[in-house]
């Protein structure tokens, strides 16, 4: 008797296991409302295709994305998946990138990350180190199913604070096989040690660490970073460039943190306690962090390098092995761009106004993705 009560829960545990999976299975594919209107910063170029999509990451979450194909491309093609920066919308710079790179050829998916933009996730504008690297991994999962693409020749580009995440996920997920980080920051790194390094140590961290317990208590809502406005006269040159771009017509979009009222207070704590380009230096697919020679940013890049080639760098406090396929590595240093040239290409006036710069090298990058993903 004792056999058969055993075995009757344990079918009954299993068909409420199976039923509970096929509901939780239906019910994390959420829909979304998604704006059908052009409404990026940038015009829409006459050479490529472009439709919104959605996808589903292993967390539950369903991102937002335009897909963009050159228009009369046949066969199966390389595709890249685009996002960042750190706080900003499919509809500014990721955007950009991948209508530029669908121009030449490939199959392109900027995507607005979990908890931003037209993606889902609640509360909004929440930040997480294992989240963020998945949203890359479930567009690699996305691009390998579309009949168009080659699921053995896919790329990744991170901007901005998404080219730290970019390193992170090529190091986690084989199945990239070229990445470009482009005027990187490492946002576990100036999170937990402050710009420079000018707040790496144990007291700043705890203080911080104190701030934010009180705020969780106090407002876990409550909302900070967006970009400063309005702008303080002494401000620095890199803020007042954030400004150019995010706050004016330039790059301002109604989606986008940046642009707006920023992140969670409390969203990024993942980011300030953890140190995640630890295995960057065993990543054996080809990397090109691309920078610029005047960004103030510029330090991430150059040291994740190095760490990436040699296993060592500054700000780094800890000593790996050097990369086992080095040669497929690239510093590239951009000479007289600043961070935010990278984000469109900079201009020589304000607000977009005047000649553009045309920082963006997108030669080169097009010479990098189809060198490496043949």
């Amino acid at each position: 008797m004792k056999k058969v009560l055993l075995a009757v829960l344990a079918a009954g545990v299993l068909t409420a296991c199976t039923n509970n999976k096929q509901i939780t299975d239906k019910d994390m594919k959420q829909t979304l409302e998604l704006t059908q209107e052009w409404d990026k910063v940038f015009p829409l170029s006459e050479k490529v295709n472009h439709k919104k999509v959605t996808f589903e990451t292993q967390y539950g979450l369903t991102l937002a994305a335009d897909l963009y194909t050159p228009k009369d491309a046949e066969g199966k093609l390389s595709a890249i998946a685009v996002s960042g920066p750190f706080g900003a919308t499919k509809e500014q710079s990721s955007g950009l990138y991948a209508m530029r790179m669908a121009e030449r050829g490939f199959v392109t998916l900027a995507f607005d990350p979990s908890y931003t933009g037209e993606s889902s996730g609640e509360p909004r504008r929440t930040a997480s180190p294992d989240i963020n690297t998945e949203d890359f991994m479930a567009a690699v999962d996305f691009l390998s199913k579309q009949e168009n693409v080659d699921a053995e020749k896919i790329g990744i580009i991170g901007i901005c604070g998404w080219g730290g995440i970019a390193l992170n996920a090529a190091a986690a997920e084989p199945r990239i096989k070229a990445t470009v980080a482009s005027t990187m920051y490492d946002m576990t790194r100036v999170s937990g040690n402050g710009y420079y390094d000018s707040e790496d140590k144990e007291e700043s961290r705890h203080a911080a660490r104190e701030a934010l317990a009180k705020q969780r208590l106090a407002d876990p809502k409550a909302m900070a970073g967006g970009v400063i406005d309005p702008l303080p006269d002494d401000a620095p040159q890199f803020v007042k460039d954030y400004y150019d771009y995010y706050k004016t017509e330039r790059g301002y979009h109604a989606r986008s943190g940046n642009s707006n009222d920023g992140w969670r207070t409390i969203g990024t704590i993942g980011y300030c306690n953890a140190r995640f380009l630890y295995y960057i230096n065993e990543i054996r697919s080809a990397v090109m962090i691309m920078h610029g020679e005047k960004a103030h940013s510029r330090y991430f890049g150059e040291a994740a390098y190095k760490y990436m080639v040699e296993g060592k760098a500054e700000g780094y406090n800890y000593i790996g092995k050097p990369n086992p396929v080095p040669e497929n590595k690239q510093l590239l240093i951009i000479p007289n761009a600043s961070h935010c040239d990278l984000y469109d290409g900079g201009y020589t006036e304000l607000v977009g106004k005047g000649e553009a710069k045309n920082m963006i090298p997108w030669d080169k990058l097009e010479d990098f993705f189809k060198t490496n993903l043949k």
